[in-house]
């Protein structure tokens, strides 16, 4: 491979200047809501989850936009933050609800740092599930990202939930005090909570993403606007590639190749994301990029089907 420009092996120390990273990968994170194109089909399904109040589940490969669609919702209508609750095998709805710290509060007791008042607000926190639901003048939009990576019993769990717009803090509903000061899921607000219920005035935004690895009860998906995301398109990445790079592929050369040969090989049906075309693209069209030989090596290194190890 004869693409070096920074690492090259010999391990002799020397000071280096990295180029700047892709727009992607700039931290702290911003919001991609300007640069996401929504697929057709999708503005419908968005509008049906606001109008209907229910739950927008969008399936579809990963890497293909579809946490990046409550983004866009978010920024456009001013939602505010997005919650996130990122889903594996052990998630649970009580997590997503509230968390409860009772070692520590026996431990701060114990300790004698409670000043004699036993205060359980410092070992509260409600989850992005139980934050989305509090009472507000507006809905709040909360991302479960990869719904289909829980447990079987998970989607069922949250009907009641969903269903109800409302919940129990069993540990405030038993506490001495009626009304306690708790704090949100990401960030330092609090909000007082009456007697342990919470009950909320504008039911969230919710978008659930998922891979398609696995089925969903009825009972669940009747209760969700549903949308599968389209195999992408040459004009689809065209406009996808020109609002996150500002390059124009309809100009040809090695970038129209790469977006040429990714679509191609979708529908050969190897799997594949569109962020490793964009990071494909990025690197193709620096002012470093490969040629001949290593420009072949580090295209199949960024291509690389995800089925494989």
């Amino acid at each position: 491979m004869t693409w070096s420009p920074y690492y090259t092996g010999n391990g002799i120390p020397r000071d280096v200047r990295l180029a700047p990273p892709p727009p992607w990968r700039t931290f702290p994170r911003h919001a991609m809501a300007e640069e996401f194109t929504p697929p057709a089909g999708l503005v419908e399904s968005v509008n049906a989850a606001l109008h209907l109040r229910r739950p927008l589940l969008v399936t579809g490969p990963a890497g293909s936009g579809k946490s990046t669609v409550i983004e866009q919702v978010a920024s456009e209508l001013r939602l505010g933050t997005v919650l996130r609750w990122h889903i594996t095998s052990r998630s649970t709805l009580n997590e997503a609800l509230y968390r409860y710290d009772a070692l520590g509060r026996i431990h701060a007791q114990r300790l004698g740092q409670a000043g004699g008042v036993d205060d359980i607000a410092p070992f509260m926190q409600l989850g992005p599930l139980g934050t989305a639901l509090l009472p507000s003048a507006h809905p709040r939009a909360l991302l479960i990202d990869e719904v289909d990576k829980s447990d079987l019993d998970l989607p069922s769990d949250l009907l009641d939930v969903l269903e109800r717009g409302e919940y129990e803090v069993p540990e405030l509903a038993r506490y001495q005090d009626q009304t306690v000061s708790v704090r949100q899921w990401g960030s330092d607000d609090h909000h007082e909570i009456e007697r342990g219920r919470v009950r909320c005035t504008e039911f969230p935004f919710i978008v659930m993403t998922s891979n398609g690895e696995r089925d969903f009860p009825a009972a669940f998906l009747r209760r969700c606007i549903r949308y599968t995301m389209a195999p992408p398109t040459v004009p689809l990445l065209r406009r996808m590639i020109l609002a996150h790079l500002r390059i124009d592929i309809d100009e040809g050369g090695p970038v129209r190749d790469l977006v040429e040969e990714f679509v191609a090989r979708l529908e050969r049906g190897d799997s594949l994301a569109i962020d490793q075309l964009l990071n494909a693209v990025h690197v193709m069209s620096a002012d470093a990029a490969p040629d001949g030989t290593g420009r072949q090596e580090v295209t199949a290194l960024l291509m690389r089907e995800l089925s494989r190890a």
